[in-house]
């Protein structure tokens, strides 16, 4: 489990000379100081039924071991058993360690709400090998090569990843979700506006059957 970023750590790690390398003639869409203002409104990702009697908001990093771990052995469970049954309404939040989380999720978006979630598990099933090359530019790259393989077009690919208002629009999102729900690591969980931190699918399995049955 990792400790997100505060809001300070987070607009240093914006302005910082180099934060902004997708394109190698880029700049930096943003500071400091442009960190707080929100340019459009940000879509929650969400799977099942809108009115499920039960409702998760994960938190989560896209370099998160942790949360790879949750994505792999837990949440297929959670999505056959909850999810997909109607008993559960699922929404994924990004949460930001670093510039790698911010460029991964500018990719995820990038697809649109129905190529998301496929794209989440393809960050978090090949973490290991696209967030630990050698360079910023390797990163960089490695998180441009899982758009395309999604099927994402060269010329929308370029556009999204470029995006500083999306971005600053992202920050300011992540900023607010932690003020208002109070998480400091990942993975966390809301579950009927209740925070919880990660834990194994037999616990969470627990939880979800107290909730539903108390909603009946």
């Amino acid at each position: 489990m990792k400790r997100i970023l505060t809001t300070a750590a987070l607009a240093a790690v914006l302005a910082a000379g180099g934060s902004w390398i997708l394109s190698p003639s880029a700049q930096p869409p943003l500071g400091a100081a442009g960190a707080q203002e929100a340019a459009a409104p940000v879509t929650d990702m969400t799977l099942g039924q809108a009115d499920a009697p039960v409702e998760i908001i994960e938190y989560g990093s896209f370099t998160c071991p942790h949360c790879a771990a949750f994505e792999e052995n837990v949440f297929p469970q959670i999505k056959e058993n909850y999810i997909d049954t109607g008993k559960v309404k699922f929404t994924f939040r990004e949460a930001y360690f670093n510039k790698y989380d911010m460029w991964a999720s500018l990719m995820a978006r990038c697809g649109g709400e129905m190529k998301y979630f496929g794209i989440v598990d393809m960050i978090y099933s090949t973490q290991n090998e696209w967030a630990r090359q050698s360079s910023e530019q390797g990163v960089a790259d490695a998180i441009r090569k899982m758009g395309l393989q999604a099927g994402i077009g060269q010329e929308e690919l370029d556009a999204c990843m470029q995006d500083g208002e999306q971005l600053k629009a992202l920050v300011a999102w992540y900023q607010d979700n932690v003020e208002k729900d109070g998480f400091n690591s990942t993975p966390s969980f809301m579950v009927d506006g209740e925070l919880h931190s990660n834990m194994p699918y037999d616990e969470f399995s627990k939880l979800l059957d107290e909730r539903y049955e108390a909603a009946q």
